[in-house]
């Protein structure tokens, strides 16, 4: 079999300006007190490839632009729309408000498995991914609409909080989108 890698002028990808006309995924993803700017950037560059809607950034969670963010972000950091807010339970809180179903991505009692995780077309989500070390707040998960767990079948605990979004993500994309 022979396969030939595409160039990127072969991709047809959407111009920035095209990226902010274009349809969004219902989904607003919450990083709070995200501490690498690694980890930010990440988010950012996934939420461009599955057009998330906005980014909220809460907390100690650093802001665009800054070189080190850009190295993972390549430049999603521009095409993404995100806001800062201080506090991740405003945000949540703001979010409910609008409609938005916010579910924290966090190992809890009662937590839904992502695997069993139904959504409706017609709703608009956000999620909320904690510190890399403590996880989502306590306080936060107590404003949220519920929690969602990645199956986990290793000897480990947890997932990089950028590997966490983009399984959640790509979930999410699959589950709800339109076009």
């Amino acid at each position: 079999m022979n396969l030939r890698k595409l160039k990127i002028t072969e991709l047809n990808r959407l111009s920035a300006e095209e990226f902010k006309e274009a349809q969004k995924l219902p989904l607003v993803v919450v990083l709070d007190d995200i501490r690498s700017l690694h980890n930010i950037g990440s988010v950012f560059r996934t939420s461009d490839a599955f057009r998330v809607e906005r980014i909220y950034l809460c907390g100690i969670t650093a802001v665009p632009p800054h070189p080190d963010m850009h190295k993972t972000a390549l430049g999603a950091e521009f095409s993404v729309d995100w806001i800062y807010v201080n506090n991740a339970i405003e945000a949540v809180d703001n979010l409910k408000e609008k409609g938005y179903i916010v579910y924290s991505i966090e190992q809890a009692e009662g937590s839904i498995m992502l695997d069993e995780l139904e959504l409706d077309k017609t709703k608009k989500y956000a999620v909320v991914l904690g510190n890399e070390v403590k996880g989502v707040n306590q306080e936060v998960i107590n404003h949220s609409g519920g929690c969602i767990e990645i199956p986990q079948y290793g000897t480990k605990h947890s997932l990089n909080v950028s590997v966490t979004a983009g399984i959640v993500i790509w979930d999410f994309f699959k589950k709800l989108t339109i076009f």
